[in-house]
């Protein structure tokens, strides 16, 4: 059964609310003359518009043929009634042992090649259905992006059972063509702790615990918040599991997830024993944050109740926990260094004042000149690198800092080389230091904690490949890498865990499970992280001017925020701290070349985005640089 067909959507039996309206005013769908039900096909980016539409199976017709049978199957496998009617196009020794939750192969579209019928002699048919595969989910509801020109078939076989088509064997994954996937699927976080650092001495909020986000695909309409609790008690997602913990112990079960007009959420669960006080309130945060997050801010507490025991948590709960609890203060603090190298710290409703300590006065002869320059996510210290790239500065932001002091790092780069050197400063929320050194001969990233500097060793780069830049996440475990591979000027964006282990007096930290991200991007400018589970990227897609775009650490680009940007950006930044709310964000910031109208060199400037409009920070100086804390 071979040839093309051009069928690359599915059928639609149903479409409710703004997609209904929407395509009646657009003349896309017709109102029927008489009874029965209208079939309406969506189009390929009604769901990327976030226009979503309820899918409602049908059962196989009586004397359908393979392939139409296989249309409808990968129709019904999309419905939002489950995979009941899906089950009915098998055998039935096929529909006893299919397991749908074992995963999702994701196709950017789907074709079923065409071909003669059957023949009432024909006993098996076998009808592939090919695509390129783009993306996977496993039995977790983790997202994995396919990287590289993947064209795969996958083999459907079909035998007669009671005088009727049904498929005896398909693949082992569910097979999904990008648009339904994102039409019957959305990207949740739940969230699990940090693991304990054992190199690491407690003091401040050094040993606190946070909870890190674990993004995961579930259905959009099939008792979300239920499915969301139990992905919580499940357990974390295989790449994130060796830097984070749970409070949940093995078979916890979630029976009813419920959330009352008072914005209260009720979660009764089995299989856990609540009636220790510190285990429950545990349980019950990590639920909190996590259906918090499926309702957009709505749900302000939690209880949680057991055959044994019951606790009640908010987001307001001493000590903080939740997701940017290390980010640094609310509202977090800007900082820009005036062309006088004066490190100047403000916020929306002024241009600002220096910095305590010598970093707040203007620079001097005796003094090196500076480059990139971070502050601490507590705003207490900064790093600071010389121009040239070969020392780092680690200076109290305080009156008794008078002097740079010595350096914590130096590298044996050569001068006059940009891309050369010490770059990239960036501040976790336990007060270590992370650094790139760029030099050519012996490339490493560094930690400096205290005045310590420890290398970093990065596990999983292709061979020649070197880390350019990073921004390592507030809670300490997430880093997002931007990469240079041999003979290619283009950078590149990867995300790695960070493993700490070793003792106080010897610590060992390692970056390891490093994954690509972001396959549409030719070009990475410069990162942020921006929110619990989402990176800020100024970068560029193929033949395409440069943009801002959210990328999450599962590698996949979010579509549901559109931000606007411009070709002349150099630098962004965003902040993870948001205080109670999860819905509020900071502005971001950024740094732009502007061009002269009267034909004069470009002008640096500096920008806010505030209600999705750049505004030009007032300042007391041109800024050199523009960034938040961290």
């Amino acid at each position: 059964m071979r040839g093309t067909s051009n069928r690359t959507e599915p059928r639609l039996l149903a479409v409710v609310g703004a997609l209904l309206g929407a395509l009646v005013a657009s003349g896309c769908a017709a109102m029927p003359d008489s009874g029965g039900i209208t079939r309406v096909e969506l189009s390929q980016g009604s769901a990327d518009k976030n226009l979503q539409a309820r899918v409602y199976p049908v059962a196989p017709s009586r004397g359908a043929k393979p392939r139409e049978l296989l249309t409808g199957f990968l129709d019904a496998v999309t419905a939002d009634e489950g995979y009941d009617t899906a089950r009915k196009y098998l055998t039935e020794n096929a529909a006893a042992h299919w397991k749908p939750e074992s995963g999702i192969r994701v196709y950017s579209s789907t074709t079923i090649p065409s071909g003669q019928d059957v023949t009432d002699a024909d006993t098996t048919v076998t009808v592939p259905v090919s695509g390129q595969w783009v993306a996977s989910v496993d039995e977790k509801h983790s997202f994995k992006l396919v990287f590289g020109q993947n064209n795969v078939s996958s083999d459907f076989t079909f035998v007669r059972e009671k005088d009727e088509w049904r498929i005896d064997t398909l693949p082992p994954e569910v097979i999904m063509n990008e648009t339904n996937f994102r039409n019957s699927f959305r990207q949740v976080e739940r969230f699990f702790y940090t693991a304990p650092d054992p190199s690491a001495v407690a003091s401040g909020n050094v040993g606190q615990e946070v909870l890190v986000a674990d993004p995961i695909y579930l259905r959009r309409r099939i008792d979300p918040l239920t499915l969301a609790a139990q992905a919580v008690a499940d357990g974390p997602s295989t790449w994130l599991s060796p830097v984070v913990r749970t409070a949940f112990p093995d078979g916890a079960r979630v029976e009813r997830v419920a959330i009352d007009d008072g914005r209260v959420a009720h979660v009764q669960i089995g299989g856990a024993d609540l009636g220790e006080p510190m285990a429950c309130r545990r349980m019950a945060t990590q639920l909190f944050y996590t259906l918090a997050d499926q309702g957009k801010g709505q749900v302000e507490r939690l209880e949680l109740k057991g055959q044994r025991g019951a606790c009640t948590v908010g987001r307001g709960d001493e000590p903080p926990t939740g997701p940017g609890a290390l980010a640094g203060p609310t509202p977090p603090m800007q900082y820009y260094q005036r062309a006088d190298g004066s490190l100047v710290s403000t916020d929306e409703g002024r241009p600002g004042d220096p910095v305590r300590g010598v970093l707040g006065k203007p620079q001097s002869n005796t003094k090196p000149p500076l480059g990139a320059v971070a502050v601490s996510r507590s705003g207490t210290q900064a790093a600071a690198i010389s121009e040239d790239g070969h020392q780092v500065y680690s200076v109290p932001l305080s009156d008794s800092a008078v002097a740079m002091g010595e350096p914590v790092l130096s590298s044996t780069a050569k001068g006059g080389d940009k891309e050369d050197g010490f770059a990239s400063p960036s501040w976790d929320g336990r007060g270590d230091l992370w650094v790139v050194d760029r030099n050519k001969q012996s490339p490493r990233v560094m930690m400096v904690r205290g005045a310590k500097p420890y290398t970093v060793s990065v596990e999983g780069l292709t061979p020649g490949q070197t880390v350019h830049a990073l921004k390592i996440s507030s809670d300490g475990v997430r880093v997002a890498l931007v990469v240079k591979s041999p003979g290619v000027a283009a950078r590149s964006l990867v995300f790695g865990r960070v493993v700490h282990g070793g003792t106080p007096q010897a610590p060992t930290v390692t970056i390891n499970g490093v994954r690509k991200a972001a396959p549409t991007l030719t070009d990475v400018a410069s990162v942020s992280w921006a929110e619990a589970d989402q990176l800020l990227v100024l970068g560029k897609e193929a033949d395409r001017t440069q943009q801002l775009y959210f990328i999450s650490t599962d590698g996949s680009q979010s579509t549901d925020t559109q931000l606007q940007s411009a070709e002349s950006m150099t630098t962004v930044a965003a902040s993870e701290s948001r205080g109670d709310s999860l819905t509020q964000a900071p502005p971001v910031l950024a740094m732009g070349e502007v061009k002269q109208a009267d034909g004069k060199p470009s002008e640096t400037k500096a920008f806010r985005l505030v209600n999705h409009q750049w505004r030009e920070a007032s300042l007391i100086d041109k800024p050199k640089l523009f960034f938040y804390a961290g």
